[in-house]
């Protein structure tokens, strides 16, 4: 009697793990400077469903608004410290532009497993040194700002964190110099490279599109656009305000300082 062969149904093969599937955490460190399309690469993360850390996340999230206060004690820490990252990142996956890149180092040596970012200008380190002096610098050549800060203790926490952090800290205080603010910029690049594993680490700029990011991170590719965000004319304005501000702080002293006068002429 013929035996019956019994046929089993098909699996299914599980699908490859992708960066969204891994435990909570930090699972992508980027290691590139600001102003190297990294607001572009905060609203590209985002829409593929990483949570990214940004400066923007310390300027406009009102839930971070100690987060200054922490990168202040990392920047007053030694190089290689580690701090409880989970003060800033609990609720990010990612984390690109300053302050977190100026932590590569660090934020490596405390997710060993996590992805290495390591975003480039698009144009090269002469625009992007120019990029930079035309706008973030200002927190270190603006006298408004400065005025402003002795008054704001959110500016003057910023202008701390900066100065320590990033200006000092990450650039080795070359900005000024410009051969010396690019030839930081090109030794950053060969330390990252020499740093991470080249199968953790993708070097990219926003040019690139939506292909190698999401190759690298083992994301389906969106039907939308890769988002081009530009936002040197809103940062822009956003300097001209601080210098309107710290005109009203002036108008209003001499206002002081004239009725003080007069008070003290009307005693005599």
């Amino acid at each position: 009697m013929p035996t019956e062969t019994l046929t089993l149904p098909r699996t299914q093969a599980p699908a490859s793990p992708t960066i969204l599937d891994k435990p909570n955490g930090l699972q992508l460190i980027g290691a590139g400077y600001g102003r190297t399309g990294t607001t572009s690469l905060y609203t590209a993360l985002n829409q593929l469903g990483l949570p990214c850390y940004h400066m923007k996340e310390v300027l406009g999230n009102k839930t971070n608004k100690y987060h200054s206060d922490f990168w202040i004690q990392v920047a007053d820490g030694s190089e290689g410290e580690q701090h409880d990252w989970n003060t800033v990142f609990a609720n990010y996956t990612a984390t690109v532009d300053y302050p977190g890149c100026c932590a590569w180092r660090e934020l490596h040596a405390a997710y060993p497993d996590a992805k290495v970012l390591l975003s480039l200008h698009p144009k090269g380190a002469e625009t992007w040194y120019q990029s930079v002096m035309d706008t973030i610098y200002f927190t270190e050549t603006q006298w408004q700002f400065k005025l402003l800060a002795v008054f704001v203790p959110f500016l003057r926490k910023l202008r701390t964190m900066n100065h320590k952090l990033v200006w000092q800290g990450m650039h080795q205080g070359n900005m000024p110099n410009k051969a010396a603010a690019i030839q930081r910029y090109n030794d950053h690049i060969a330390e990252v490279k020499a740093a991470i594993p080249a199968d953790q680490l993708l070097i990219y700029s926003v040019d690139q599109g939506w292909g190698p990011l999401c190759d690298f991170l083992g994301l389906p590719v969106p039907k939308t656009p890769f988002p081009n965000v530009n936002d040197r004319k809103e940062m822009k304005q956003g300097i001209a305000n601080i210098a309107k501000g710290a005109y009203v702080i002036l108008g209003v002293a001499a206002l002081l300082a004239a009725a003080l006068v007069c008070g003290l002429v009307w005693m005599r």
